[in-house]
């Protein structure tokens, strides 16, 4: 899918269709207003026979007419004028491009800038805008054979003034860079587990390394990590025939002296269960157990391609977890990283293994701020479903920022306790910690099993394991939380 900026009338626009609003009650807006008055009042005797009344996400597609420079026109429902919301806004867009695709169009000029929501500046409509038609025309049809099925939308052009269209251009660059790693991110994530294994997730950051110069990639095989006395991560692996890696990257754009932001990603590849088995329903999607390594590579392609002036560090701590003579048991101890020593009671409790060595690798870059991404808890989706990310923290503005960055992009989190109290559930009488803390409270002790990790420098976790993917009939990867991160870092890349 190719973006762009252009300016001019509505009824001038050579494309294949030209995309314009109306609000509920019949109303036009602006560029619909001048097709209507072009095209003889054509679009207004439609409207009357009630075929559209404007609800959000409504469409209708008039071929052919007169007065009017593209071959068709649809018109796209906005909802009431004063409720448009970032949720409405991009409805509308994606049910725009599905209309489209229906119909094979093979590129749209969108005229809708004219009427963003109000609380948005034109800019961070448009980046919305651009994700959310993206995001409708993604599909993963890598493994199909017959992939005629592939729809004909190319383009998509968004309309603005002369002026306007000249202030857009950046924006669009950063929103094209962002659709780049929500896609790149969905693919990793969307691979079967026999194809996306440790070592392809490593090859994956050898591959951005090699595609920017602005990234530089280190991988950590099983050896290394022996040396180093990752013992928690090495323990979850020992049931796989795939060898763990522990990918490093770095991205250097800021301030020569400026500390780094570390973003860690979970990155099971597949998860099992290990001996501590999962039942077999839906055990498909643990495939989906990598989203937040996926993330964290989508992130380091986004920001290069941009070029966001920020110092980053991305740690991808890469396992499988399965079950065999050499796996992981119940009532195992490890040692991890830290030195601190932990009580495995649930082998299905294993990405907060792979993390905590992560985490304490993460001391070494002295960071101005840690935030970690995992599918950690069924836990999160119990207390919160599938609509935010949980968020948990040590550090207030940190948390505040998060959270204040994922409404700003749709890509909501939630903020969970992370109170001391909780510390005493995760007590075992045999080592320092246990990896579990019961039924009550489970993503909340899950962070505070993190936490302990994290004592020295401010720190952010997010349990996606409700966001990073849909099931069902709609059964795929999300790309989240990509966008709330690159909210988060856009806005610390322009405070300086």
């Amino acid at each position: 899918m190719e973006f762009g900026i252009k300016s001019g009338s509505a009824t001038s626009i050579k494309s294949a269709c030209v995309v314009v609003g109306v609000f509920e009650g019949r109303k036009l807006t602006p560029s619909a207003q001048a097709l209507d008055e072009a095209s003889g009042g054509q679009i207004s005797q439609i409207l009357k026979r009630g075929d559209l009344e404007g609800k959000c996400g409504q469409t209708l597609l008039l071929p052919a007419l007169p007065g009017i420079t593209a071959e068709r026109v649809l018109l796209v429902g906005l909802g009431q004028a004063r409720e448009l919301d970032l949720k409405g806004w991009k409805k509308a867009h994606a049910e725009a491009v599905g209309a489209l695709l229906e119909r094979g169009a093979g590129d749209a000029a969108f005229c809708l800038l004219e009427a963003f929501p109000r609380g948005m500046d034109m800019a961070e409509a448009l980046r919305l805008a651009v994700l959310a038609v993206d995001e409708r025309d993604y599909r993963f049809d890598q493994f199909k054979r017959d992939k005629n099925g592939k729809r004909a939308l190319k383009r998509v052009n968004f309309i603005a003034g002369r002026k306007e269209a000249r202030e857009l251009e950046e924006p669009l660059r950063q929103a094209e860079a962002i659709a780049g790693g929500i896609r790149l991110t969905k693919d990793l994530a969307n691979m079967p587990g026999n194809v996306c294994t440790p070592s392809y997730l490593a090859d994956e950051a050898r591959r951005l390394a090699s595609l920017y110069t602005t990234i530089h990639t280190e991988v950590l095989d099983q050896s290394a990590m022996e040396q180093l006395g990752m013992g928690a991560l090495l323990a979850v692996a020992r049931g796989s025939s795939q060898p763990p890696r522990f990918i490093v990257l770095e991205y250097r754009q800021g301030p020569e002296d400026g500390k780094p932001v570390v973003l860690v990603g979970k990155g099971v590849t597949f998860d099992s269960g290990g001996i501590s088995l999962k039942p077999g329903e839906k055990m498909d999607e643990m495939k989906y157990d990598m989203s937040g390594a996926a993330s964290v590579l989508g992130i380091f392609a986004a920001c290069a391609e941009m070029r966001l002036p920020v110092n980053l560090v991305g740690l991808i701590p890469t396992v499988e977890n399965m079950p065999s003579g050499h796996a992981l048991k119940p009532g195992d101890i490890v040692t991890s990283l830290s030195g601190q020593t932990i009580e495995v009671l649930n082998t299905d409790a294993e990405g907060r293994l792979i993390l905590c060595d992560a985490l304490t690798y993460a001391e070494r870059y002295k960071p101005e701020a840690v935030v970690d991404m995992a599918t950690l808890t069924g836990a999160c989706v119990i207390a919160l479903a599938r609509f935010p990310s949980g968020l948990l923290g040590n550090h207030r503005p940190l948390v505040q920022a998060l959270l204040k960055a994922g409404e700003k992009s749709g890509d909501r989190a939630w903020e969970l306790p992370l109170w001391d109290d909780y510390q005493d559930l995760l007590k075992s009488n045999f080592a320092d910690m246990a990896n579990i803390g019961g039924r009550e409270g489970g993503a909340i002790t899950a962070a505070s099993f993190l936490a302990r990790f994290t004592k020295n420098y401010p720190w952010a976790h997010l349990d996606i394991a409700g966001t990073a993917w849909n099931s069902g009939d709609k059964k795929g990867a999300t790309g989240r939380p990509l966008p709330l991160i690159m909210t988060w870092l856009m806005e610390k890349a322009a405070q300086g």
